[in-house]
Formats: structure tokens, C-alpha cells, sequence
């Protein structure tokens, strides 16, 4: 024990002099002999504290209070402690300092307990958190245990809860914002929906509404205790908002409380007093506290539902009467109430509703006031808002509101009745079924039911409605209304009585009053009007006139009686002025006056305004008056929709005039002028299909409905005959026409829309390659021209017309024959002023005189000029038609133009001229295009034109023409086309080709384009890009184009001589053919492509016609020679007549082929140029006149033509072989000698000749010459083993060794040897069909003959060019029946396929 006190000693020693280790070691000694010794401990805390030793100086501080829990020494070390570590031991130092303080409380130490509290709120206010220093703030609450002792000494409750509410405040906030930050990013997640979760969470948990109740129950001060009511009212409002439904009604109990509390005090706090106000739920504005409405509007002066309020209170509307005030108050709101005028309340409510969109009252009463103003619109949608603003307010707060929302719907209902009706009608009737449901006795309901049946016309049902209505509410104007429902019905005089007895009652001076005997009085007018339909009556001053009048006295606004008082002075007072005046005021007053309105739009339309009848209609249709509701038996009105589409038609204006036809169409389904106007809406804006189907439909309802209901109906048909005119159905078209015309015969528009048509359709033939009926259509053309000059001489369409179907006989000239020349004289001639035609003669030295002397003559050179004079004259006419329409004229020099460019054309043509036309026509087609431009500037045609004419005459003009017209329509490809042919010109190859791809990409389908780019390959030398472009451009042109067929066919001639093989097809031959024959029916005068054309058709076999046609270009030929004496015209000749001796040959004509071919011989033997062409010229010449001579048994000079040959050709093999071929098929002993001896010699000179071998072998066999037959064999032999072999030489060295191996197997088998050759041809050409198809017939295996096949469709067309008979007959060996059908259908003629059919069947 002795050691222990001195250790204490020594402690304490060490602690007084600040030498903390020596004081932790004594204590730590004496807590060895004494475990429980209080001071050691509390020495050993103190020291460790002293060292900052925290955790251990608190072991040691909390053991000595488990020592003595009393003694407060160990407390204050510990307090001691935790103040020097600041905020980090809050949380402990809270239970210390109760503890100590409770210490110093039981021995009545008030200085310092109240000494420990301070210290620790402080500390915590200063470190700690907000829910720390919240925590440290409880001790000093009633209730605390300490708050009794310290009462006075520490701050007054009211004080604390302040801060306890601030605190929980900002917690609160800062809690929500941060949760809501947190779960607005997760997956799928709503801003709104995640508000109402986050607020729900805290708001419950929330103890903020018990510290406010608090803080309002310890408070003095007035201001604050309010204060804290909005607060607790404000925070059970927002949690009532976010409480799910069945946990609202406890909630909303208790701010219905509050806020009644607040409302009784009279504290102005808006929440409160619109929460009493609004939730209140009342059948009637009238059962509201209008004690509360005045204090609410004095009150909020500035706020929305306040204005509206004190807008309504002192509104003629208002169920309450006015506030009794003293005489100076009164004194002073009578000067307040005389400064506002109606108009004024009517902006401060109108103020007041948009600054209060979220209260349900301001929009009851704001609805309802709208209706009492008939602005139904307005009320309407005001109402539609409410009803929205009530569902919300049920959704916050859990009330239904069944009554606000009826009212609302009352409101609603009562304007959708009349504001656009009939169009709202059905959503108005479903209203006013739902409030009748809960409340049967609604008048309200009843009456605007009643309105919507009177509406539809069902007068029955509607008097039933109106008369329970009076059973619950008598109202004078129930009674006029139910009166004149009785009246509607056709009860007239029993309703007019009715109507006279309401009168009386209606003499009050208010506005509505006025209104309602105005509609009463005109009520009566219109049943006075209807009881007697006589004119006489009607006419009568004293009856339905004078009650129109009265009314108007009686209102000067209600429009009916001015409706009626028009149709009184249109129809019975004739006075259209004074009619047109009531419709026009009738109609500005109300848009639902649809008679007025179709008065007027009738009057407008008849003095074309337009823009009037436009007005009216678009008012009309605005009004909602045109569509009855669903299932009312009240007809719908059309006509504005249709003078709509009329008024949008006249603009333009196509889409919206479909949608206003449509619309009329809808409404009245056989209104057949609307559907000729939706027709021709269609076809304005190229809808044809659609225009066709409503002419259609028209011209139903015009069997159905007749003549005499519709009256004049051509006009329909003449609108489908342009539809189909459009659609390019030019029979059916002109058709259409022939029609109207038997009924309306000079009906000029029609005539000349049926003579286009027929020039159109001569066009479209044209460009078809239906020369034919291109030629009867302009001969029908020609026809109703003349039917159309008879009375209408001056229209420039019909001479147009006629300069057009004159032109077509210079494009199609194989039927220039039978161009009407006496008919074309006539028209042209008939009533004229023959001199006008002297127009720019001194250009083109064209008139009459040269018209009548270009038919002298019969040749088709003469009749072509004819038809060109005859073109030009006519459009020369149609000038002189047009002088007071610059369009027109523009257009006419146009046309005139290219008319002149026509005539150039065809005269350049003329092969007599021997070199290019006179210019004349040129230079005038250039004055033509200029005036053109002159007029109308802005034409990319008209410059187009003038580029194309100047080409040759004025490069620099035509390059500008072109740059011009491209500068206004860049999209135009016929321009990009002619810019790009220019530079060719020009040598700009470059330019061109850009000019070309430009054009392209424009119009894909321009064949012109590609042509141009055809010719730029030509000149550079890509021959096969050329020859696919020309293809090409062929395949996408139409039957016009002249260049096109003509470059196509000259190409795929010049492939044919490149590569004999590709014209070994004679399939590949038809297309360039018929393009051929297609350019003779357009150009007769071309004599190289008539020569090429009957080219072709001997390759093909096709004799006939060809020696005429070749004769008629000998014939020409030899015309041209004698007047220009050309050497390459002798030579053309030469040409001509060796191919006419090589056709006769074929034809079995030996003399005339003899007879031509040595006078091709006798032509070309002066020749000096020497070349390929004179060369085959010459050889052609001698091995026709060879088998001419031969056949006609001059052996002699038949051998001596063929020697010719050899002599020209200087031993060419190939002559050599034919020769020998002939000799040997057609000779003696002595022939087939020389024909030896000649293949001898060849192979001698020409050793591996391929075409020389094959026929020695063949010969040899033929002989039964082995020795010859073993040579030649080695030479087969060899040559099967070289590459440049074709494929048709393969298969003929194949075939003849095959032969061979057949006939003289030697020591071999035979079969042995001849699948060893075959096998050997397999190896030699494994992708060739024909060794697998030698060895397939050899075997029975089916694999040579499958290879065969697979070989063969790869060497097939478009891979190849194997014959389709080859291909047929790899097909045949394989023996299998599907294979022999495939052989049968690709070569029907050849044996093989049916050998192999027979075999399977």
C-alpha cells in the first residue's frame, strides 16, 4: 500500500513539473498494487492526454469512471480530452457531458452544468455536422432532463426550435436534391416519376411538421408564429401531393385544418386561402362564402384567382349582391366602379386567369363569363383547361371534385353546342349525358340537349328535352326555344303562337334581353314566311318583313334577320343592291350564316372576284358549319369547299384544290361539279390515273342524275379526253373529242385540242416506228384542220398544227409520196393575203411562187421540197395570227424556225446537189430564232435553237447560244448533248466528252449523249468502246433518230470485216438490220446505208428486194457520176454493181450477173488509186462473173474469170481454197486436177495453211490416196498443236482426224484408234466441248458427255461464241431426256437433238 501512495506521489510530482513519461511510469507502477486506484488512473489519462496519447489517455479516463462513476474529475479529464480533438469525438463527448453535467446538477452546481452544456453545444455548432450540432441541441429542449435545472440560464426553446427547423430544413433539401441527381441517370428513369419517389421517402420520415408545431407552440412573437404555420401548412401540402392515394385522406384532414386555421386568423398566405376557396366542392358559385371571395380579393389584389374575383364580383354576372359600404366608402367605389367599364373587367379577369392557370375556380368563373359574352371559343377552351387543372388537383389531393368538374363540363358543353356546330355536337351530347346520369334534373344539361337534337334536325326528341327542362327551371328562354322547336317541326302556327306569347316577357333593357327578342322576333317572321309560301304574301310589307325589321330595332347585330331581309330583296323585291348590303352584314356578324355567305360567293363569282369568293368560303368552312354530326339527318353543305377548289384551281393552287374537292366530295358524294373540278385538279398537277377515275365517277352521275338535272355536260368528256391525251392514250383521246364535237361542233378549244392530239399522236407513232399510223394520223389531222379553217381561219394552233403535219413527211420520206399537195394548197391559199407569205423571202427566197413551182416536178427530191415549202408557209401564217400575243409570236418564230432548219436539212440531203444545200434556209432559221429571243428573253429552248443553227455559220454565237441556254436550265440534256457536239466540232475532245457526261448524268436515257460519246471513241480509235456506246444508244432511242441506227449499223459492219467469225451468227446480223431499214423509211436519199442495208440482207439470205434496191443505187449512183465525174463516186458505182452481179448470181439471173460483173470490172480497171476496196471489188467482180460464166457453160471464161481472181489476189490461199472447192464441186477430171495442182502449189508456198491442209486431207480421202492421206495426217498432226487455231479450225482438224482415224484405223482397232484421237483432242483443248463430245460418242460412260455440256455452256454466249447448234449437240450425247428436250429447243433444225428425243422416248 505504501509503495502504491508513493508511486501516486511521485505521480503527481512528475505531473506538477511537466514530466509526463516519469508520470505515466509511477502511475502505471501504483495501478499494478492497485488496479482499482481511482487517481492512478486519472493520473495515468492526464499524462497520456499531456503526450497526445488519445486513445490510451481515454482507456485510462473511462477505467477511473468505472471506478467512481460520481466522482466528475474523471469526466471533466475526458471532456478535457475530446475538446482538444475538436469534431472527431463529438458523438462520445455528448454522452460525457450529460453525464458530468448531471454531476454537477445533483450537487447543485448550476454555474458549471451550465458551463458544460455551452461548452459542448459550441463545440459542436463549431466542428461538428449539422446532425451532430441538431443532436447537441436536444439537451436544451423541455424534456431533456437538464431543461428544468438550467431553465433561464440557457437559450428559450423557441430559440432552439428555430434552429432545429433550419437544420432540418437544409437536410431535407440537400437530401432530395442529391437522391434526384443520383436516380435521374438510372436506366429508364423519368425526372417526374423520380420527384415524387424521392420526395414521397423524405417527406414521411420527415419530423419537420413536429418542430414547426413546436416552434408555434413556444414562440411569442406573432410574425414568427405565422410564419411557422405557412411553413407547417406548405410542408403537409407537398407531402399530401406525393402520398399515394389511400394514404392521403389523414394527410389532407389535417391541411384542410391548417389551412382553415390560417383563413379564420385572416392571414394572408394565398396556399391557405386557396386551398379553402378551391376545395371547396360546391354544386353552385352562389354556395361559396362570398364574405371569403372579397377578403380573398382585398387581400391578393395582384394575384390571378384575386383579379378574377374582383372582376366577377362586380360583374352583371354575379350571384352576389353588391357590398354595402358606407356613404364615403360608397362614394369612393362608385368612382372606382364608374372608371371601370366593361371592357376593362373583362382584361383584368383575362389577366388574372393567365396568371392563375393552376386554379379551378378562376376557370369556372372565367367559363362561365365567356359564355355569358357568347364567346364560345374562348369559353370552350377555357373549360377544357379546368376540367384538366381538376383531374390534377384529384391526382394531388384525392378530392373528386365531382361538382366543379360538372360545372366545368356545363360549361364546356353549353359553348362546344354552339361555337362551330354542328361540329363539337357529339363531345357536347356525351358531356351532358354524364352530369344527367348523376344529376336528372340539370336544365342546363336537359336545354343543351335539346339545342343538339333541334340541331339534327330531330325537333321531337329536342321538345321532349326542352320541356323537362321547363319542368325543373322555368326560364323564358327555354319557352322560345321549346316554341320554336314546335314550329321546326312543321307545327308553324302553333309555334308562331307560342312565340307571341313570350314577347311580353321580354322587354327588360339588358343586352341579353334585347338579343333574345330579336331571335324571337325573327323567329316569328320566318314562321309567317313559311306559313304562307305565296309570293304575294311573302312579298307583303306587313307580315315576315316587318318582324325582320323589328327584329333588327330590337338588335342591330343578329344576323338571321339580315340573311332573311336579303333573300327578301333578291327574290321578291328585286333590289340586288340593298340584297347585297344584308348578305354582307350578315355574314361579318356571323360566319354561320351559310346562306348569306353562299349568296355572296354566288354574286362574287359572277364578276370573277375571286379573292372575295375565297374569303367567304374560307369563313364558312372555318365556322364548323358544314359537317352534321354522326347520325344526324341534317344534310351536309359542299358548296364551300368546292368554291374553294374552284377559287385554288384558278390560282394554281393544285394539291389544296384536291383537298377542298375531296372535302365537298365527302360531304355530298354526288356533287358532280366537284368532281369535274377534282378532275381537273388531278390532271393540273399530273395525277392522271386519279383524274381519270373522278371523270369517270362524273360521268356516272351524269347517266344517273340526267341532262336535265345537270344540264350541259360536255365538258367532262372534253376533261377525260385530255386526261387521256395526257396519259398518251391519243385513240381513246381523240375519241373523247369526235364526241363532244358531234355535240358542239365549233367548239374551238375542243377542235383544236382534238388537231393537236392527232399531231401528237402522229408524233408519238413516229418516234414508235409506226410509220403507218403516224401518216393516217396526220391525214385525220389534215381533215380537221380543214373542218376547223372553215370558221376559224386566224388561230395560230391550227396553222401550227398544219406546218407540223407538213413536217412529218420530211422526217418519215418513204411516205413523201402521198403528201396531199392540192389539199395543203388550199388550206394554205384560203382567204390569205398571199403576200404575207414574202416573209424573210430575202433569206430563204421562199414564197408562193417557189411553193407552187416545187410541185412540178415527181421525183421524190420534188415532193420532199414540196412538203418542206408547205411546212414553212404554214408556220409563216401562224406568225401573221399571233401579232397581239407576244407568247404566242415567240413561239411562232420559233416553230418557223426549225422549220427552215427542216428544209436545210432535207435539201443538204439531196445526193443530186453533190455537195451540201445553200445556206438560205440556215441563215433564215438563224432571223427566226433571234426574234424568238427578241420576245422572250428568258427561253433555254428558243437559245438552244439558235446554238444549234449557228453551229456552222457562227461558232462564237453558237458556243454563247448554248452557254445561255444552259445558264437558265442546266438540267436541260438535249443542250448539255448539242454544247458537247459543238466542241467535237470545234476539235475540243475534252470538252465534248464533259459536255456528253454531263448530259448523261441529266438523263440517263438521252440517247444523243451516249451517241456523242460514241463518236468521241470513234475518233480516238477505241473502236469496241465505240461500238458498245453506239449499241447502247440504239437500244435506249426511239424510232426517230437518224445518226443513231445509222453510226450503230456502220459499227457493227466494221466488226463484222474485223472478225469474220462474229458474222458467222446470222442472229448477231438482225438488229443492224432493222436499224437500217428503219433509217430507209426516214431518209430515202441515203445511199450508203441502203448499200450496207442490202449488205446485210444477203449475209442473212434474204434475197428479195435486194438486186432492186441495189439497182436503184446503181441507177442513182451513175446519175451523181455523170454531173460531178468523182473519182470515188466511179468507185462507189464499181461497188454497187459487183455486189448487184453477186445478188443476180444468187438469184439464177447468169447473164445479168455476168453483164453487171465484168462492167464492175471494166469501172475499176482505170482505177489509178489502188487498195483494199478496189482489190475486193475486183475479185468479187471476177468469181461472180466466174460461176456466171460457168453455169451459163463458158468453161473457158469461167476459168479464165477465176485465174483473174488468183492474179488479183496474187495466190491469196483462201481464193485458192475456194477456187479449188469449186472446181472440185462443180468439175470434170480435168477440174479436180487443177484443183490439186493448186493446193499444191498454195502449201508449197503457204506451208501450214490450215484452210489448204484440211482440204488436201479431205481430197485425199475422198481419192483413197494413203500416201497423200499418211502426209497429210502428220501436218494435221501438228497443227492441232498451235495456239492461234480458232475454235472452228479445232473442231475441223478434229472432225477430219476423226474421219481419217475411222476409215484407216491401221494395225490399231478401230474404235481404239478413234477414242486415242479423241483423247488426244482432250488434251490438246480440255476447255473445248468438242474432244469430250467425240469421246461421249465413243463410250457409254457418262462422264465425257457431262464435261461436254459444262464446256459448252461456258463457250456459250454471252462467254463465248459457240453456236447455239453446238451447244445442242452437247446436249444430245448425254443421252438423258431432259438434256435431248434442251438440244431440241436451242436448234430445232438440227437432227442430233430429235435422234437423241427418239432414243429416250
Amino acid at each position: 500500500m505504501s509503495t502504491s501512495k508513493a508511486a501516486l506521489k511521485a505521480a503527481k510530482g512528475a505531473l506538477d513539473s511537466h514530466e509526463y513519461e516519469r508520470a505515466i511510469e509511477n502511475a502505471i507502477k501504483a495501478l499494478k498494487e492497485d488496479p482499482q486506484s481511482y487517481h492512478a488512473n486519472v493520473f495515468l489519462g492526464l499524462a497520456l492526454e499531456k503526450q497526445s496519447r488519445n486513445d490510451e489517455s481515454e482507456k485510462a479516463y473511462t477505467a477511473a469512471t468505472a471506478v467512481k462513476a460520481n466522482d466528475p474529475l474523471a469526466w471533466q479529464g475526458l471532456i478535457s480530452l475530446y475538446e482538444r480533438q475538436g469534431g472527431r469525438m463529438l458523438d462520445r463527448y455528448h454522452d460525457a457531458a450529460i453525464h458530468l453535467a448531471h454531476l454537477f446538477m445533483d450537487v447543485d452546481d448550476k454555474t458549471r452544468c451550465q458551463t458544460v452544456v455551452d461548452k459542448y453545444t459550441d463545440l459542436a455548432r463549431k466542428c461538428g455536422s449539422r446532425t451532430q450540432y441538431k443532436h447537441s441541441l436536444d439537451i436544451l429542449l423541455p424534456g431533456s432532463g437538464l431543461y428544468d435545472y438550467l431553465e433561464g440560464r440557457i437559450p428559450r426553446p423557441s430559440h432552439t426550435y428555430a434552429k432545429l427547423c433550419e437544420i432540418v430544413e437544409q437536410d431535407e433539401k440537400e437530401k432530395i436534391n442529391h437522391e434526384i441527381g443520383q436516380r435521374r441517370t438510372r436506366l429508364g428513369a423519368r425526372i417526374d416519376q423520380v420527384t415524387v419517389e424521392v420526395k414521397r421517402e423524405v417527406l414521411q420520415n420527415s419530423d419537420l411538421e413536429a418542430l414547426y408545431q413546436h416552434a408555434i407552440d413556444w414562440t411569442d412573437d406573432e410574425e414568427a408564429r405565422r410564419l411557422y404555420e405557412e411553413k407547417l401548412l406548405q410542408h403537409a401540402y407537398d407531402t399530401l401531393v406525393v402520398l399515394p392515394g389511400p394514404q392521403k385522406a389523414s394527410k389532407r384532414q389535417k391541411v384542410v385544418r391548417l389551412a382553415q386555421g390560417i383563413v379564420i386568423l385572416k392571414h394572408p398566405f394565398s396556399l391557405a386561402w386557396k386551398i379553402t376557396l378551391e376545395w371547396h366542392d360546391v354544386e353552385s358559385i352562389e354556395e361559396l362564402d362570398v364574405g371569403l371571395l372579397r377578403e380573398y380579393a382585398e387581400f391578393f389584389p395582384e394575384d390571378g384567382l384575386g383579379k378574377v374575383l374582383k372582376g366577377y364580383l362586380e360583374s352583371e354576372i354575379s350571384v352576389f349582391p353588391k357590398e354595402r359600404t358606407t356613404a364615403e366608402d360608397n362614394e369612393n367605389n362608385e368612382a372606382e366602379a364608374s372608371s371601370m367599364t366593361a371592357e376593362d373587367r373583362l382584361i383584368l379577369m383575362t389577366d388574372g386567369l393567365e396568371d392563375s392557370p393552376s386554379s379551378m375556380l378562376a376557370h369556372r368563373i372565367m367559363g362561365e363569363y365567356y359564355l355569358h359574352l357568347d364567346e364560345y371559343e374562348s369559353a370552350a377552351e377555357t373549360a377544357r383547361k379546368g376540367r384538366r387543372q381538376a383531374a390534377l388537383e384529384t391526382r394531388m389531393s384525392g378530392l373528386p371534385f365531382q361538382n366543379i368538374v360538372d360545372a366545368v363540363d356545363l360549361v364546356l358543353g353549353t359553348a362546344l353546342v354552339q361555337h362551330q356546330a354542328p361540329r363539337h355536337h357529339p363531345e357536347a351530347s356525351s358531356l351532358f349525358e354524364g352530369i344527367l346520369a348523376r344529376k336528372p334534373g340539370n336544365s342546363s344539361a336537359l336545354v343543351g340537349i335539346g339545342l343538339i337534337f333541334e340541331e339534327q334536325e330531330e325537333f321531337e326528341k329536342a321538345m321532349g328535352f326542352l320541356q323537362r327542362a321547363l319542368r325543373h327551371a322555368s326560364s323564358i328562354r327555354i319557352q322560345c326555344e321549346a316554341a320554336w322547336c314546335k314550329a321546326l317541326s312543321g307545327d308553324y302556327a302553333m309555334g308562331c303562337s307560342e312565340l307571341e306569347e313570350c314577347l311580353p316577357d321580354l322587354s327588360a333593357p339588358d343586352l341579353r334581353t334585347k338579343t333574345l327578342k330579336a331571335q324571337t322576333l325573327y323567329r316569328i317572321g320566318m314562321c309567317m314566311w313559311n306559313l304562307d309560301d305565296s309570293k304575294a304574301s311573302r312579298r307583303d310589307r306587313n307580315k315576315a318583313y316587318a318582324r325582320f325589321i323589328s327584329s333588327l330595332q330590337a338588335d342591330m347585330n343578329f344576323a338571321p334577320s339580315y340573311t332573311s331581309l336579303g333573300i327578301y330583296y333578291t327574290d321578291y323585291a328585286k333590289d340586288k343592291s340593298r340584297a347585297r348590303k344584308c348578305f354582307q352584314k350578315a355574314f361579318e356578324l356571323s360566319s354561320s350564316e351559310v346562306v348569306a355567305a353562299e349568296r355572296l360567293a354566288q354574286s362574287f363569282a359572277k364578276t370573277s372576284e375571286w379573292d372575295l369568293v375565297e374569303i367567304v368560303a374560307q369563313r364558312v368552312v372555318e365556322s364548323g358549319k358544314l359537317r352534321p354530326p354522326p347520325g344526324s339527318k341534317k344534310k351536309g353543305i359542299s358548296w364551300p369547299f368546292a368554291a374553294l377548289g374552284v377559287v385554288q384551281l384558278n390560282n394554281q393552287d393544285y394539291q389544296e384544290s384536291i383537298v377542298s374537292f375531296q372535302s365537298a366530295l365527302r360531304i355530298s358524294p354526288k356533287d358532280y361539279y366537284s368532281w369535274v373540278g377534282l378532275g381537273e385538279s388531278y390532271q393540273n398537277s399530273g395525277r392522271y390515273i386519279a383524274a381519270t377515275k373522278a371523270f369517270e365517277q362524273a360521268q356516272k352521275l351524269e347517266q344517273e342524275l340526267g341532262a336535265d338535272v345537270l344540264g350541259d355536260t360536255w365538258f367532262s368528256k372534253y376533261m377525260l379526253a385530255n386526261v387521256k391525251r395526257e396519259l398518251g392514250e391519243y385513240d381513246a383521246a381523240i375519241a373523247g373529242y369526235q364526241e363532244v364535237l358531234a355535240l358542239r361542233r365549233k367548239e374551238y378549244g375542243v377542235s383544236i385540242a382534238s388537231l393537236q392530239t392527232l399531231i401528237e399522236a402522229a408524233w408519238h407513232n413516229f418516234e414508235l416506228g409506226f410509220f403507218g399510223r403516224a401518216i393516217q394520223s396526220v391525214q385525220n389531222a389534215l381533215n380537221v384542220a380543214k373542218d376547223l379553217s372553215e370558221w376559224r381561219k386566224g388561230a395560230f394552233s391550227l396553222w401550227k398544227s398544219v406546218g407540223d403535219l407538213c413536217s412529218l413527211y420530211t422526217f418519215i420520206q418513204s411516205y413523201v409520196d402521198e403528201f396531199p399537195f392540192q389539199d395543203i394548197h388550199s388550206l394554205l391559199k384560203d382567204d390569205f393575203d398571199l403576200e404575207s407569205f414574202n416573209l424573210l423571202a430575202d433569206f430563204d427566197n421562199m414564197d408562193w411562187a417557189a411553193f407552187e413551182a416545187s410541185a412540178t416536178g415527181d421525183s421524190a427530191a420534188s415532193v420532199l421540197k414540196s412538203c418542206s415549202f408547205a411546212a414553212i408557209l404554214a408556220q409563216k401564217r401562224a406568225i401573221s395570227c399571233c401579232a397581239h400575243d407576244p407568247h404566242a409570236r415567240a413561239v411562232a418564230w420559233y416553230n418557223l424556225g426549225w422549220a427552215e432548219h427542216r428544209a436545210h436539212v432535207c435539201q443538204s440531203g439531196e445526193i443530186s446537189s453533190g455537195t451540201p444545200g445553200p445556206l438560205r434556209y440556215l441563215k433564215a432559221a438563224v432571223q427566226c430564232f433571234k426574234r424568238a429571243i427578241e420576245v422572250e428573253s428568258g427561253n433555254c429552248d428558243f437559245w438552244n435553237a439558235l446554238g444549234v443553227v449557228t453551229t456552222q455559220l457562227h461558232p462564237r454565237v453558237a458556243q454563247h447560244s448554248f452557254v445561255r441556254s444552259l445558264y437558265i436550265n442546266d438540267k436541260n440534256a438535249r443542250t448539255w448533248t448539242n454544247l458537247g457536239i459543238f466542241y467535237l466540232f470545234e476539235g475540243d475532245v475534252q470538252l465534248a466528252n464533259d459536255a456528253f457526261t454531263r448530259a448523261q448524268s441529266v438523263d440517263p436515257d438521252h440517247a444523243q449523249a451516249w451517241l456523242g460519246q460514241g463518236l468521241i471513241a470513234a475518233q480516238l480509235g477505241e473502236t469496241g468502246e465505240a461500238r458498245n456506246l453506239f449499241t447502247h444508244a440504239f437500244e435506249i432511242s426511239n424510232a426517230s433518230a437518224t445518226q443513231i441506227p445509222r453510226s450503230y449499223a456502220f459499227s457493227m459492219l466494221d466488226h463484222f470485216l474485223s472478225s469474220p467469225d462474229a458474222s458467222n451468227d446470222n442472229a448477231r446480223l438482225l438488229q443492224p438490220l432493222l436499224a437500217l431499214r428503219q433509217l430507209s423509211k426516214l431518209n430515202i436519199s441515203d445511199l450508203p446505208s441502203s448499200h450496207i442495208r442490202s449488205l446485210f440482207q444477203e449475209r442473212i439470205g434474204e434475197q428479195a428486194n435486194v438486186s432492186q434496191t441495189l439497182m436503184s443505187i446503181c441507177s442513182a449512183l451513175e446519175a451523181e457520176y455523170e454531173t460531178s465525174e468523182s473519182s470515188e463516186t466511179l468507185a462507189r458505182f464499181a461497188q454497187a454493181k459487183a455486189d448487184l452481179s453477186r445478188c443476180l448470181l444468187a438469184e439464177g439471173n447468169f447473164d445479168g450477173a455476168a453483164d453487171n460483173a465484168e462492167t464492175a470490172l471494166d469501172l475499176s480497171a482505170d482505177d489509178d488509186q489502188t487498195g483494199t476496196a478496189r482489190d475486193k471489188t475486183r475479185l468479187s467482180a471476177h468469181l461472180s462473173a466466174g460461176l456466171a460464166r460457168y453455169y451459163q457453160g463458158s468453161m473457158d471464161r469461167s476459168i479464165e474469170m477465176f485465174k483473174g481472181a488468183l492474179e488479183e489476189t496474187r495466190g491469196d490461199p483462201a481464193i485458192i481454197c475456194l477456187l479449188s472447192q469449186v472446181l472440185w464441186a462443180k468439175g470434170g477430171d480435168e477440174e479436180r486436177s487443177i484443183a490439186r495442182d493448186q493446193l499444191l502449189q498454195c502449201i508449197e508456198k503457204h506451208p501450214g495453211h490450215v484452210g489448204t491442209t484440211l482440204l488436201l486431207g479431205a481430197i485425199a480421202v475422198l481419192d483413197d490416196d494413203r500416201d497423200t492421206i499418211d502426209a497429210v495426217v502428220d501436218d494435221l498432226q501438228q497443227l492441232r498443236s498451235r495456239d492461234d487455231l480458232s475454235p472452228q479450225q479445232h473442231q475441223q482438224l478434229a472432225q477430219l482426224l476423226n474421219a481419217i482415224t475411222a476409215l484407216y484405223p491401221g494395225d490399231k482397232d478401230r474404235i481404239l484408234a478413234q477414242t486415242s484421237d479423241a483423247a488426244t483432242a482432250v488434251m490438246l483443248g480440255p476447255s473445248q466441248p468438242y474432244g469430250w463430245s467425240q469421246m461421249a460418242g465413243l463410250t457409254d460412260d457418262a462422264h465425257p458427255a457431262a464435261m461436254a455440256v459444262l464446256t459448252a455452256v461456258g463457250k456459250a454466249p454471252p462467254r463465248g461464241e459457240l453456236s447455239a447448234g453446238d451447244l445442242s449437240e452437247a446436249y444430245a450425247g448425254t443421252r438423258e431426256g431432259c438434256d435431248a428436250q434442251r438440244s431440241v429447243m436451242l436448234a430445232p433444225w438440227k437432227s442430233s437433238g430429235w435422234n437423241a428425243l427418239s432414243k429416250v422416248g
